[in-house]
Order: structure tokens, then C-alpha cells, then sequence
């Protein structure tokens, strides 16, 4: 895995706007670990190693069980493991991030209408299309996961930089 360009400082004012965008999610009504999940979820989705490393990460420091992480790409078939709000946004964001083959059916949208306010779920799609634009960046951009910059740090070799969302 390569880095290309530093998109954050080849372009400081999108990078702003959307850690903008990020700081308000943090601040709306939906909890933290539930919006993580969702990052994680379409994370996955996009083959975002950079994000899908970074937000794992967030998820077990905020006490998630190792158990319940492990099962986010299967959560469907994880019974209770996830609770009903937690399947509800993890299908949102399975549909919405997948828009070119789901075109978001209208079951899919009052499966998650029933679970989320109009505030709520409003927000919840922006954290899926804000995370669905940092996967590309860092796609695009081959950003590199903490665990790569570890492990060639561990066998002595420089690792570039790498960055949050925040």
C-alpha cells in the first residue's frame, strides 16, 4: 500500500468543510457507538482499509465487545447481538451506500423510518454519505491504517503519516 497526494493539504477547505460536516454528527442526537457501527459498516463495504482500521479501533476503545465487532459484516446473521435500532441503521447504510444496485427501496426506507425520527435518520444518512466520501478519499488516496504504519514501524521502516476525520 502506497500513499498518493495528502488530500487534506493538497485541498485544506474541503478537508475543513467536511470535518465540519463530522463535528456536527458528533453533536446530533444519535449515539456515538451507533454512528461508529454505521462508519464501520460502510467502511467495510468500500474496502476502506485506512477507515475500517480507524474506526474498529474507535469501537473497542469505546467498549464495544471484540465479539460484537467481528460480527458487524455478518450482523444479519447475529441474532441478538445487535439490537433493533443497530440492525435498523446497519441496513440503512447497507442500502444507501449500495445506491446504484438498491436504489434505496421504499421498504428499506420505512424499515428505518420506523426505528429513527425524522431528525435522527436525516442524520444518519449524512454520517453514511460523509463516511462513503472519506472511503473514496482514502481509496483514492491509498491512506494508510494505523496498523500498517505499527508494523513497519516495528520492523524498523519509516511509515507516512496518517490521518483522522476529525
Amino acid at each position: 500500500m502506497s500513499n498518493r497526494i495528502d488530500y487534506a493539504k493538497a485541498a485544506p477547505d474541503g478537508y475543513r468543510a467536511l470535518g465540519g460536516v463530522y463535528a456536527t454528527l458528533q453533536k446530533g442526537g444519535l449515539p456515538k457507538q451507533l454512528v461508529d457501527l454505521v462508519y464501520l459498516r460502510v467502511s467495510q463495504i468500500n474496502g476502506c482499509a485506512f477507515c475500517i482500521d480507524m474506526h474498529s479501533r474507535d469501537l473497542l476503545k469505546s467498549g464495544l465487545a471484540v465479539e460484537k465487532l467481528v460480527l458487524v459484516p455478518a450482523w444479519r446473521d447475529a441474532g441478538a447481538v445487535f439490537g433493533s435500532r443497530e440492525r435498523a441503521a446497519l441496513a440503512w447504510a447497507e442500502s444507501v451506500t449500495r445506491v446504484a444496485e438498491t436504489h434505496i427501496p421504499d421498504a428499506d426506507y420505512h424499515a428505518a423510518a420506523a426505528e429513527f425520527s425524522d431528525k435522527e435518520l436525516a442524520e444518519l444518512t449524512y454520517a453514511i454519505g460523509l463516511m462513503n466520501v472519506f472511503n473514496r478519499l482514502g481509496v483514492a488516496f491509498r491512506s494508510q491504517p494505523a496498523a500498517v504504519a505499527q508494523a513497519l514501524s516495528a520492523h524498523g521502516m519509516a511509515a507516512p503519516l496518517h490521518r483522522r476525520h476529525s
